[in-house]
Order: structure tokens, then sequence, then C-alpha cells
């Protein structure tokens, strides 16, 4: 019987019907991620005192680029968009309002400092974003799993890093008496506390500690007031400008302590701008390849580094080629492509923190030789083994073997 014009409205209706209750039935796609694209999103300090950090998030740019030359991950290129912060917390909250809810990011990723990364992980956990290998060394970032589980660290715990140079100190130096110039905030503190930490009973050999506002503009007269201490040992647990001050303000006041300064400080492109007689000695630590130091001067991993950075890199400058932020940048976007490899095919967010909690990565080639990126469910600190080294002659120079900072 033929069908009237009613009968094909109502079959059209029937037909709209299946199709949206088909559409209904299929999951929804994955924000920030397609056929051909992953978009990855990341707030880092660009200007302003801390924007020598941000070259991190250049370095990481750069690698993913290389790795979309050669196919991507599964097919699909990485699109890496950092925005600005000014190592400012509540422009980090804006920018990450904006990657998540306007970009549609598939995840977070390295974004830097640890007061930043404090003030965005409430909003990721609510909203379910990965929250991938931050980089601060905030002990919180690794052991708070259960409050925040799409959030996870990636370099080694300032805690123990802290820990590190107590005992060293305890080993190596007579009758030590130790000042502390400290930035006074979580990470700051978590150093400070790890250094009590490996001096255990001997902790009184701390005769003085001086922290410093992160949004301080001199820490030049606080460097006077710990000399007056007469301490024989000095820790400077900085950041950016305010490490170098600090090396400026010993050369002023004629102080020669045994320094020790913490990793993130202690950047040879930093180090090379101070006085040269304050700064020989210093002892730090190092996970990653340096690519001013001699000793890696033809490696392998450095020379990736480099033929990367010359075809992929921003605003080239020759300097560059001897900053190790750019390889810092380069060894977590290693381990990022790696654990999105390791996510499969079909990339969902549950998925890639599942990964992420799965690693046991060997010859990431931008750190020392030796170090495995190790991560399970319960145990989400990435980066635990290091080596010490002394700085002379303008450049670092490891010693030892490497050294476990696993939290205990």
């Amino acid at each position: 019987m033929p069908r009237t014009g009613k009968s094909v409205v109502l079959a059209c209706v029937i037909c709209a019907g299946v199709a949206v209750a088909a559409a209904g039935a299929r999951p929804l796609a994955t924000p920030g991620v397609t056929s051909t694209e992953i978009h990855l999103g990341s707030s880092v300090p660009l200007s302003g005192e801390a924007a020598a950090g941000g070259n991190v998030a250049r370095g990481a740019d750069a690698y993913f680029k290389y790795v979309n030359a050669k196919g991507g991950v599964f097919g699909r290129k990485i699109r890496f968009t950092y925005l600005d912060d000014g190592y400012d917390p509540a422009r980090a909250v804006n920018n990450t309002i904006r990657l998540v809810q306007q970009e549609q990011v598939f995840a977070m990723f390295s974004t830097l400092g640890t007061n930043n990364n404090l003030a965005i992980r409430k909003f990721l956990n609510q909203q379910s974003v990965p929250q991938l290998f931050v980089s601060s060394g905030a002990t919180t970032f690794g052991r708070d799993y259960t409050q925040y589980p799409w959030t996870i660290g990636y370099i080694p715990p300032y805690s123990e890093e802290g820990r590190l140079y107590g005992q060293y100190i305890l080993a190596h130096s007579k009758s030590p008496k130790i000042a502390v110039l400290y930035q006074n905030d979580d990470y700051g503190r978590d150093l400070l506390g790890g250094l009590r930490k490996g001096l255990g009973t001997k902790a009184t050999a701390i005769v003085a500690k001086v922290g410093y506002d992160p949004t301080s503009t001199d820490v030049q007269p606080q460097i006077a007031q710990l000399k007056a201490s007469k301490a024989n040992v000095l820790c400077i647990f900085a950041f950016g400008k305010f490490s170098l001050q600090a090396y400026n303000g010993l050369n002023r006041v004629s102080w020669h302590p045994q320094v020790y300064v913490n990793d993130v400080s202690s950047a040879s492109s930093l180090m090379i701008a101070v006085p040269q007689k304050a700064a020989n000695g210093s002892i730090s630590i190092a996970f990653g390849k340096d690519p001013a130091t001699p000793l890696y001067a033809h490696d392998k991993g450095v020379k990736l580094f480099q033929t990367i950075w010359r075809k992929y890199g921003t605003d080239i400058k020759s300097v560059d080629f001897q900053n190790g932020f750019f390889v810092a940048g380069m060894g977590a976007a290693y381990t990022m492509v790696d654990t999105l490899k390791l996510a499969g095919k079909n990339l969902t967010r549950q998925g890639v923190m599942r990964a992420a909690t799965h690693l046991n990565e060997k010859g990431n080639p931008f750190l020392l030789p030796g170090i495995v990126v190790h991560t399970t469910p319960s145990f989400r600190f990435p980066l635990t083994q290091v080596r010490l080294q002394r700085w002379n002659n303008r450049a670092w120079h490891p010693f030892g073997k490497l050294i476990s900072v696993r939290p205990g």
C-alpha cells in the first residue's frame, strides 16, 4: 500500500529517534583528542623573575614537534599550548581554566612552580583532568594521590634533596654551623624540612635561617644577616633571580662558606652569571644532562637536544645550546610521549593516568645514564635517582654514583 504523507513523516521521526538513541549510546568523545591530534596544555612563567623556567615548556614543545615530524603517537600529532603566568598562582588558575574549558585540552602537562600547581590542583581533580608530570618537586604531588588521583609529580622530591644535603654535610663538614636562605612557601619549606631530616639529631647545627617572600625584590640583605651567624655552611634554597642575588650577596660581604644550592637554582646559565669566587666549590644535585657540563660535551642525548632545538626551537640564540632548562623540558616531554604510547590507541583521560602510574622508562636520553623513570599506582615519584655535582671553572662536575632519593 502506498505511504501517505503522514506515514513518511512518522517514519522520519522514528528514524531520527533511533539515530538520537544510537548517538546517546556512544561514549562521549575525550576532550582534546581527535583522530589526528592530542592537545596538551601548560601554564609557565614566560615573563618576570622566573622567566628562565619557562624554557622548560619551550624545550618540551620542540621535542613534541620532533615527534610529530616522525608521525606522532599512533598517527596523532601533539599540539602543546602553554600560556604565560609570570609565576603568579592567580594567573596560573586563569590560564588553566581557559585551557580546560575553552581550549578543551586533553591534559595539563609540566606546569611550573609549587604554588602554581597547588593553586590549580583542586580544579583539575574536580574536573577529572590529568595534571601530569608537575614541574615541581614538592612532596605533596607524589604523596597525596588518594586525595588528588589525577595529579602526578616528576622531578626528585625536594624533601629528599634536602635530606641528602644534610647527610652529606654531616659526613664531610667538620663542626658544621649551617645557615639557610629559603623561599618562604611550600617549595622552600620542603627543602628546609628535608635538610632537618637529613641532619637528624644534629639539626641544632642550623644556627640561622631566613625566609624570603617570592614577591621580594632582593635577598642580599638576608645574606648579610646570615653571615652574622658565623656559619661555615650556607644552603641556598631559592629560585631564579634570588639565587643569583644570594651569590652576589656572598661576594659583596666577602663571606666564603661551603655552599649547597638546590637543583632548581643551579642552572649553568645562572651559575655562569654570578661572581665565580662565590660560586666555586658549590655543591648541588643533578638528574638531567647539562649541555654546559664538559662530561656531556659529546653525549648522544645532548647532541640530540641540540639537533632538535636547531630545527624546532623558537627565537634561537647561540647560548640556548648550553641551556639545561631546554634539556629538562625535552626529558619531561620524552616521558610524556612514552606515557601516551603506553596508554594505547584508544586514548582516554583514565587511560593516560593508568599509564602514568605504571611507568618503567629506561634510556631517556636527556636524563643521566642509569636513571629509571618508575611509578606505580601507590608510588607517584617518577624520578628518585640523582648524582652530586660540584661547581668549578665555570661548569658543573658530577661526582660519585647515582644516589637514591626515594621517599621512605
